[in-house]
């Protein structure tokens, strides 16, 4: 049957972060939350039938991942993304960001460089700072409004004795889906500098027609220090239950991330996560296809209206993600004063560009993994709000 993403779902009083947590992050209730990255559809069916058949079993106690669970995820990428995984090298986690500090703390000792390219999703920094490593920034280059890589900053950076790198593939905010092009060459300076990488690929899924993803870890050689986060719950909408996966070739680079886990006593056994975790691999791609031609009229609807109607913001289009990257430099206003204009004129809880790096003063980023008429509300909003300034 066909999906309803049209569909709306009333979210509050259910702990959601999204919408119960408004007051706590914008000061108030009144206003339409398009900030954290989940989605306000209902999961596929599939999902909900295996968790209810599950919790039929009344009880919870510590659970094994059964080899069904790995054969999900093998599938999954053979199928959607043409990458052959052995079931050794699959270690789940208990999310992508746990999985951040886990690497630093792994591949990396106190004091030592780790190079992130902002702007980008702003744990990439705290995984570093608060373990007390070297930020090396190698800030994305904007040209005609299409992010690129400083390869050749890069390598000055690597050169700065830096031991691991944190990609984010896609990119968040900025939704660039990265070249085999660009893989290769960033492949070429971490051998060349033995940096070890961490490739966040959670959103590989969310990727818009015309636009291929290329794992990195497919592209690497059996010598190469890859490590790639993976989940399905931007994906299928289940952030809430946690599980990912970390695929990891190397056996020495994958020792050293299980050992790191070890450390922080952060094993993840949910019987509920691993459920969901398999049914959403094994049962949602009818789903998630109809998703991304849902989302993609959705973008293209923002594009053409905020070029027609809000000349003043431009939209940095996405090559991936529900999340949109707009560029508000125009409006002439400060981060502080365009925060401001957002939550309390137009009435929009949005992330404000500065959290995710100093590049991104005067950008704002806005989740339309919502019914469209929330977004058409949402932007005859901005329209007339920026009119009256």
């Amino acid at each position: 049957m066909p999906f309803d993403f049209d569909q709306i779902i009333h979210r509050e009083h259910t702990n959601s972060v999204k919408f119960d947590g408004r007051k706590h992050y914008f000061g108030t209730d009144d206003l339409s939350p398009l900030w954290v990255a989940d989605m306000d559809f209902a999961v596929p069916d599939c999902i909900t039938r295996a968790l209810q058949e599950r919790i039929k079993h009344p009880i919870f106690g510590y659970t094994l991942y059964p080899d069904s669970l790995y054969q999900a995820v093998i599938d999954w990428f053979a199928r959607r993304h043409q990458w052959q995984i052995e079931q050794e090298w699959i270690v789940f986690a208990p999310g992508v960001v746990p999985s951040l500090f886990a690497a630093v703390h792994a591949f990396t000792r106190e004091g030592e460089g780790v190079i992130v390219q902002p702007p980008v999703y702003f744990p990439f920094f705290s995984a570093v700072t608060s373990n007390n490593r070297l930020l090396i920034e190698n800030p994305l280059r904007e040209i005609n409004g299409r992010y690129e890589m400083d390869f050749e900053h890069l390598e000055t950076c690597a050169q700065q004795g830096a031991k691991l790198l944190l990609l984010c593939s896609p990119h968040n905010p900025v939704g660039r889906v990265w070249s085999s092009g660009e893989l290769e060459r960033l492949l070429d300076i971490s051998r060349r500098y033995q940096l070890t990488i961490l490739s966040d690929d959670i959103h590989c899924d969310l990727t818009y027609s015309g636009v291929t993803h290329t794992m990195l870890g497919r592209l690497a050689g059996t010598s190469d220090k890859i490590v790639t986060t993976i989940a399905p719950n931007k994906t299928f909408n289940i952030p809430g239950l946690g599980l990912s996966a970390l695929i990891i070739p190397s056996a020495a680079e994958r020792k050293a991330m299980k050992q790191a886990f070890e450390y922080l006593h952060s094993a993840n056994h949910n019987p509920l996560s691993i459920v969901a975790f398999e049914a959403a691999y094994s049962g949602g791609e009818q789903w998630l296809d109809e998703l991304m031609v849902y989302l993609e009229a959705t973008r293209d609807y923002v594009a053409e209206f905020i070029e027609h109607e809000i000349p003043s913001i431009k939209l940095i289009k996405p090559e991936a993600t529900y999340l949109l990257w707009l560029d508000c430099r125009g409006l002439g206003l400060s981060d502080h004063e365009l925060k401001d204009f957002f939550i309390r004129k137009c009435k929009l809880g949005m992330n404000p560009g500065i959290v995710f790096g100093k590049e991104a003063s005067g950008f704002m980023r806005m989740n339309i993994g919502c019914a469209r008429s929330v977004i058409t509300s949402a932007l005859n909003s901005i329209k007339q709000n920026i009119n009256n300034l």
